[in-house]
């Protein structure tokens, strides 16, 4: 069994309700992975492909994902959340600069963001977003390889409806224009 079965085993053995118990093994199970030696086929493979995205597994029963993807030096992802999803990103090389934010809504109902933080995740390490948290992402050394590890399918979530993404103009990230 390779060092990415055995994470997935182990993520499998505690799955239950979002809870603290769980982020964290979830959590350290991803920073396990991030130690596998290049040696091993999957990443060595990973490594080489250089895909924009690929899924590594999805799980059956429980129905989180794990997904990999490389991005090139200074892609940016705008301000998003994941909808009711909870996210683990995990940094296998690379540096990604991840900034968060908070939704303000006005005394004029329009909605803005606030830019609390800026954090640079580099190899080895890992960070959690819960329902509702709004990031964004740079890559500011790369190509990065970085594992996204989802509770649940957000495609489902983009097409429902339910994940909110943001556009900068006049100054300001604001809500995305619905379609």
């Amino acid at each position: 069994m390779n060092s990415l079965e055995k994470s997935l085993e182990a993520i499998s053995s505690i799955w239950g309700p979002l809870s603290s118990e769980l982020v964290a093994g979830c959590k350290q199970q991803l920073e396990t992975l991030l130690q596998t030696p290049i040696s091993e086929q999957w990443l060595a493979t990973l490594c080489l492909e250089q895909l924009a995205q690929k899924e590594l597994y999805r799980d059956p029963a429980n129905g989180f994902v794990l997904l990999a993807h490389s991005e090139p030096q200074e892609l940016y992802r705008a301000p998003h959340d994941h909808g009711q999803g909870w996210v683990i990103y995990a940094i296998q090389q690379g540096e990604i600069e991840m900034g968060t934010y908070a939704r303000i809504e006005r005394a004029d109902g329009k909605v803005e963001l606030v830019k609390r933080d800026t954090t640079v995740l580099g190899a080895g390490m890992a960070q959690v977003y819960l329902p509702g948290d709004i990031h964004d992402t740079r890559c500011v050394s790369g190509p990065a390889l970085l594992f996204r590890f989802t509770e649940r399918d957000l495609k489902k979530e983009a097409k429902a409806g339910t994940l909110t993404r943001y556009v900068w103009g006049d100054g300001i990230w604001t809500l995305e224009p619905q379609q």
